[in-house]
């Protein structure tokens, strides 16, 4: 009996070890979801800002109305097609997440959205 003194505590610190692990991954995994979504807002809004520009003009340069519309939701303009005399956008953002628990350094995040307005004929 007593060549088991002890194993209780070394089952329970592997348990307890086994635990910290999961709460780590399972942080990583909600900061990465939640630059995901904060990525897709953005190229929507992105997107909806440029193409809006592009259908209704006010003068401004549509990239730059994404680009403003995309930093307000927390991300950086990477790449906006929108050429002028169409209704089309089409634009890309990226977000860049804090470090990682478990994985060292963040990771980026890269989201792309479309907008084409359907102006009415006649």
């Amino acid at each position: 009996m007593s060549g088991q003194r002890g194993s209780v505590s070394v089952l329970l610190a592997a348990g307890i070890l086994i635990v910290m692990v999961l709460v780590l991954g399972v942080t990583d995994l909600g900061r990465v979801l939640i630059a995901r979504s904060k990525a897709r807002t953005a190229a929507d809004a992105a997107a909806l800002a440029a193409a809006d520009e592009l259908a209704l003009p006010s003068g401004a340069d549509p990239a730059e109305l994404a680009a403003d519309y995309a930093a307000r939701n927390g991300a950086d303009l990477t790449a906006c097609t929108c050429a002028g005399g169409t209704f089309e956008a089409d634009v890309m953002v990226q977000v860049t997440t804090a470090d990682l628990l478990l994985f060292p350094g963040g990771r980026v995040v890269v989201a792309r959205a479309r907008a084409v307005v359907d102006l009415p004929t006649g």
